[in-house]
């Protein structure tokens, strides 16, 4: 006869009940009210109130900390992003005045519907560089409301 090394078998299908019985509180008179006011109760408030206060601002500054954090990567990530468009930029400005100069060298009609994708592409660039700018403002923006509150809860 086997003996199982675990003595709870998963797949045992015999049911497991358990039950849990919950006296009401006592009351310091004896009674069981619920409702009577303890002043005990009212003693210990204040530092409840105060660990709860400490707790929220320890839980404030680490959610500000890490925000202004994944702020400055995405900041950083964003100066990155900035100087790629910048760079395409330029460079389509390049090719759009190098096949200008083809346009008026040789007007042939492959070379002016390359010109036309390349404008569209270099506005759809300029439209999305503005974009990016909006967003770069808004992030520091942000950045500097975090810093702000930062600093006023430092000293108070």
């Amino acid at each position: 006869m086997e003996t199982p090394e675990d003595p709870f078998d998963p797949n045992d299908k015999s049911s497991i009940s358990v039950s849990v019985q919950i006296d009401p509180p006592v009351s310091s008179n004896g009674n069981k009210d619920p409702c009577e006011i303890n002043p005990e109760d009212h003693q210990s408030k204040p530092n409840t109130e105060n660990e709860i206060n400490k707790s929220s601002d320890a839980l404030a500054k680490g959610l500000s900390t890490m925000l202004a954090s994944l702020i400055g990567d995405f900041d950083s990530k964003v100066q990155d992003t900035l100087k790629s468009q910048d760079q395409l930029n330029s460079a389509l400005d390049r090719l759009t005045r190098e096949l200008d100069q083809l346009l008026e060298d040789a007007p042939l009609l492959f070379i002016m519907q390359h010109a036309a994708k390349i404008s569209g592409v270099r506005k759809r660039v300029s439209s999305l560089n503005s974009l990016l700018k909006s967003i770069q403002r808004r992030i520091d923006n942000m950045d500097r409301m975090l810093s702000a509150g930062v600093s006023q809860g430092k000293e108070s």
